[in-house]
């Protein structure tokens, strides 16, 4: 008896068929485009509060600076204008996707370039003026790029294509991690045991010509199919669907449970987010060094994050998001309590290799099905600005969070201050079980 299409869509793809699609093309080119995205991100927090912290700058104003981050966070501001305004001669040439990705790109590589000019022990103000332009231009690089992988293909390929961003933007993280300090080792002069702002000016430069491939793959990318945007007779009305719409569609849409769904997504990675900012730091203070940190947690850590990635994307195909997003929020909490043990263990590189490679595997797995959540969540009318409302609540009270992390390291110490990290992580639990709960609609 022949299957009624009901019964075939109940039908689970086989694993060679569901791993086939990180072959196609719209996943191919996420990878390439997930490297642009997740470069600039480490280079102004996570690498950044490395090289400041070798330069003497305190813990305390490393976490202060960290609020640079929250021009993610703020994203939603300007994504209806990335969501509809068109950019003069660009948007004509390339399309309104891939005209705001080049441009937010450039301004990417313009802040790097200021970042690496300026020492932060004699003038530590420019170096923060040019990470909050790199936050600014990346952030932005982020709404068009959300948009234009949302729009790339179905829901049913979402999740591929989060773990295809993932890969590639993980790619991007152990050249922004692992790469820039073994570029700053090398640049460095034998024999001098002080800070040499020459090194980190040498490895943050080639971070900004790094951004180059980027800029090919949105010159040599296809746009995505244009949907007709709606006339609008005057400017009362371009903003009401700019602005209003996109928030209104998603309030009327889930109704009261829009309230549970934003709580979760403001929480979802407080912990992941919130250790984060001390983990640079606590390295350098362990006594760890670049080549250490480097193998370490950008080269093997990033490799199990990438495996994180593929098999929460897989395991989203076959057993859906909310399991898979209820697993992740488990394992990132949990793991940070390993960051607490690793502070009793000094100088420890193959403990530091068992908690980095914990930790990312965790993280990977808990990011690929965030975003495939998030994804689900938006209509495609107003993809760029919805999806960059969830992600910018993702980040925004974490963010601002992780900004006193370095003031409670120094009154508590780095132990209990992992230890905290993963308290945060319980209400996310609770959370994921009241949202599965919830239809999309």
């Amino acid at each position: 008896m022949t299957p009624s299409a009901a019964d075939a869509r109940q039908i689970k793809p086989s694993w060679l068929a569901t791993f086939k699609v990180y072959l196609e093309l719209p996943t191919l080119r996420m990878l390439l485009l997930g490297f642009s995205a997740g470069l600039p991100l480490l280079l102004v927090l996570g690498t950044l509060s490395f090289w400041l912290r070798e330069a003497g700058i305190d813990r305390t104003t490393i976490g202060y600076l960290s609020w640079v981050g929250l021009a993610y966070a703020f994203k939603w501001v300007w994504a209806p204008l990335v969501d509809r305004l068109p950019i003069p001669l660009l948007t004509s040439w390339l399309g309104r996707r891939r005209s705001w990705l080049l441009l937010a790109q450039l301004a990417v590589m313009g802040g790097l370039v200021a970042m690496s000019f300026n020492n932060p022990q004699i003038a530590l103000q420019p170096v923060a003026w040019g990470a909050l332009a790199v936050a600014f231009g990346s952030a932005t690089q982020d709404i068009a790029l959300d948009a234009f992988r949302i729009e790339s293909a179905g829901t049913e390929r979402q999740a591929a294509l989060a773990a295809a961003y993932q890969t590639g933007y993980r790619l991007a993280m152990i050249w922004a991690g692992a790469g820039v300090l073994w570029i700053a080792a090398r640049a460095e002069v034998a024999g001098v045991s002080n800070y040499q702002h020459a090194a980190w000016q040498t490895a943050y430069l080639i971070m900004a010509l790094s951004m180059l491939p980027g800029l090919l793959t949105v010159l040599l990318s296809s746009e995505p199919v244009q949907r007709a945007m709606p006339r609008t007779r005057n400017a009362r009305d371009w903003l009401h669907g700019a602005l209003v719409a996109p928030f209104a569609d998603f309030l009327q849409r889930y109704g009261k449970q829009a309230l549970l769904i934003l709580a979760l997504i403001a929480v979802y990675r407080i912990s992941d987010v919130v250790m984060g900012i001390m983990a640079n730091p606590f390295y350098v203070d362990m006594g760890y060094s670049k080549d250490e940190v480097a193998a370490v947690t950008k080269i093997y850590g990033v490799i199990m994050t990438l495996a994180g990635a593929f098999l929460g994307g897989a395991l989203a195909l076959r057993l859906g998001v909310m399991r898979v997003l209820m697993l992740g929020a488990i394992l990132s909490a949990a793991s940070n309590l390993l960051f607490a043990w690793l502070g009793t263990r000094g100088h420890d590189v193959t403990a530091l290799i068992f908690v980095i490679s914990a930790d990312n595997l965790s993280s990977g797995i808990a990011s690929a099905a965030f975003i495939a959540y998030l994804s689900s969540l938006t209509n495609i009318n107003y993809s760029a600005t919805q999806y960059a409302i969830f992600s910018s609540m993702m980040l925004l009270a974490p963010k601002f969070l992780a900004g006193y992390s370095g003031r409670y390291v120094d009154a508590f110490g780095y132990q209990n201050f992992f230890v905290a990290t993963a308290l945060l992580g319980l209400p996310v639990l609770f959370l994921v079980g009241l949202a599965s709960r919830v239809k999309n609609s």
